[in-house]
């Protein structure tokens, strides 16, 4: 007979190797960043390169040392991810997606993806950094991703 305590051990047990089992599927390889216990997977998700990867729901991504290697700019696929929701959004219809950009602005606008498919693309060279790069530098260590 399994008492309590047992089976909730076991249960545990399950959470964690089934947990672990999932992130090891998305990993392709490792690197060793330059702090200790610096072991990341690289991993691969949709329109992304390899990237560093910190966590797996939600997704938040870095981009791999070597990228800034190759130039001033990164790449959109290279580009760090830091996504804070608990939802991702897998399921998107796109008769029925919107865009909303409101609050102080002078025009708001409310675009479906047909509307933002007709505009002419433009690109841009801006600067965005998050705040939390780099903290495996901090000693001592700072929790967070």
């Amino acid at each position: 007979m399994i008492d309590r305590r047992d089976l909730l051990k076991g249960a545990g047990l399950a959470a964690v190797a089934a947990t672990l089992s999932s992130t090891k599927a998305l990993a392709l390889d490792t690197v060793t960043l330059p702090f200790a216990n610096g072991e990341r997977p690289l991993v691969k998700y949709p329109q992304k390169r390899p990237m560093i990867g910190l966590t797996s729901r939600p997704p938040q991504l870095e981009t791999p040392f070597a990228i800034f290697n190759d130039g001033p700019l990164t790449p959109n696929n290279a580009f760090f991810v830091r996504y804070h929701l608990s939802d991702l959004p897998y399921n998107l219809d796109p008769d029925k997606f919107t865009l909303e950009v409101k609050g102080k602005v002078d025009k708001p606008l409310k675009l479906s993806l047909k509307d933002i498919r007709k505009m002419k693309a433009a690109e841009i060279v801006a600067v965005n950094q998050c705040s939390g790069n780099s903290r495996g530098f901090s000693d001592p260590r700072v929790a967070g991703g």
